[in-house]
């Protein structure tokens, strides 16, 4: 019976876990920490969802109905940790072990056509298929700045409260959804922070009329370019636009799914309160506890919070088995399929903008069966890589509009469909 392997036991690596052993394949699971729950164990406490608790669920696995709207990261932490608990994963996972190498077993083949060694930090096995599942929010991304600060640096990833902190002066890189969570959290102790913002982004409020902004029922009567132009209109009557807002960029791009978007408007709020101010340009070097700015300008600051994000890395892969575009790599199948590797899926890999948990479900179906095809043919190996990968473009995109990758799932799931139909006359068909 073939064997395989789910590494990480974060939300993703759970609902593949969950995918696998409920349709009665073999999986063993790694987990280098001692817990489920991946980065929702260790990230800031600040951290609340920005999509609804009855959108980011696992299937037929509802959160619990005293849980807000916008459950804290402590209560995501639980419900991961409640269906691990309830589904029996919890006894699966061999805990405190890290992967270390991912390699193919040699063949005459495609690349991974006859499985995959698999090394950890207790063992070796041979695999069937591996699915990867350690998220992509792991390996910080720091700019390199010449210069030396003598203020604290800190990422957003090993940020937990103001506690970390050092003085009162507090400037923010990066204005994403942590960026803009950092610098509201600053802001509400009443310490100083500024935001470096250098390229507009559209901000959207979490909620209208008194609703998570993605329940309102009548959005659905719309198409996505609809929906757009509909959430820009009702931000634009909520919270203004950001030439309303003093130093805030405005976007270079027309629709939100152009670029990118951001769910906070407490940022704004505190923008008007003046406990955040902008700094639109980028930083030209450090000196003590002066930031240089590309504009010739300068500031004094204590601390430096990184919200710069981060590298999409797979440090037990080969950088030769990884071909990447932008830095990240290249995929196809929706985000599950590396270029050019046979038996070996992403899960997580890609970011639809909205709720996450159920992306993980759908792409842990999809290879689920992509499983059961490799196994139905008559040597083992379907070609299921080389096929997408004649007929899909690569792509390299983390964040990803949802309306696209819903697009590349149908497509996926349709060329699958035409696999399956011809594949059982003649198996090396479409392997060739």
């Amino acid at each position: 019976m073939s064997t395989y392997c789910v590494i990480g036991a974060g939300a993703a690596g759970l609902s593949a876990l969950d995918a696998l052993t409920q349709r009665g394949f073999d999986v063993d699971c790694y987990e280098k920490s001692d817990r489920v729950g991946g980065h929702w164990n260790t990230d800031y406490d600040a951290l609340h969802l920005i999509t609804s608790r009855n959108q980011t669920i696992f299937e037929d696995f509802p959160m619990p109905r005293d849980y807000p709207h916008f459950p804290r990261r402590d209560q995501i932490r639980d419900y991961i940790a409640s269906f691990a608990k309830a589904r029996g994963h919890d006894q699966r996972i061999m805990f405190n072990t890290e992967v270390l190498s991912v390699t193919p077993v040699e063949t005459d083949g495609p690349l991974g056509s006859a499985g995959w060694n698999v090394t950890t930090s207790k063992g070796a096995g041979i695999y069937d298929g591996v699915l990867i599942a350690p998220g992509h929010l792991w390996h910080p991304k720091i700019p390199s700045v010449s210069g030396t600060f003598a203020g604290k640096q800190i990422h957003s990833s090993a940020y937990k409260n103001v506690g970390d902190i050092q003085g009162t002066r507090v400037l923010v890189v990066g204005a994403g959804n942590s960026g803009c969570d950092l610098a509201v959290d600053v802001a509400q102790h009443r310490l100083e922070a500024d935001v470096l913002i250098r390229h507009g982004a559209y901000f959207q409020p979490k909620m209208y009329f008194g609703r998570p902004r993605a329940e309102l029922g009548f959005m659905a009567e719309f198409s996505p370019s609809e929906q757009d132009l509909i959430a820009r209109l009702l931000a634009r009557v909520s919270i203004g636009q950001n030439t309303d807002y003093p130093g805030l960029p405005v976007p270079e791009h027309r629709a939100l799914a152009d670029g990118p978007a951001v769910v906070n408007d407490l940022l704004l709020y505190w923008i008007h309160h003046g406990r955040v101010g902008v700094i639109g340009q980028g930083i030209e070097r450090f000196d003590g506890h002066t930031v240089h700015f590309s504009d010739g300008s300068s500031k004094d600051y204590d601390t430096i919070l990184w919200a710069t994000g981060f590298h999409s890395s797979l440090p037990f892969l080969d950088d030769v088995l990884v071909p990447r575009r932008k830095g990240n790599p290249l995929r196809y199948g929706a985000g599950i399929i590396p270029q050019g590797l046979e038996k070996l899926y992403y899960i997580g890999m890609t970011a639809p903008r909205g709720p996450q948990i159920p992306v993980y479900g759908v792409q842990a179906k999809i290879v689920a069966r992509m499983i059961a095809m490799h196994e139905d043919a008559g040597d083992g190996d379907a070609g299921i890589a080389a096929y997408l990968g004649r007929l899909q473009g690569a792509d390299d995109r983390i964040d990803i509009p949802r309306d696209i990758w819903n697009d590349q799932i149908a497509d996926t799931e349709r060329l699958l469909d035409a696999f399956a139909a011809t594949a059982p006359a003649n198996p090396a068909k479409l392997a060739k």
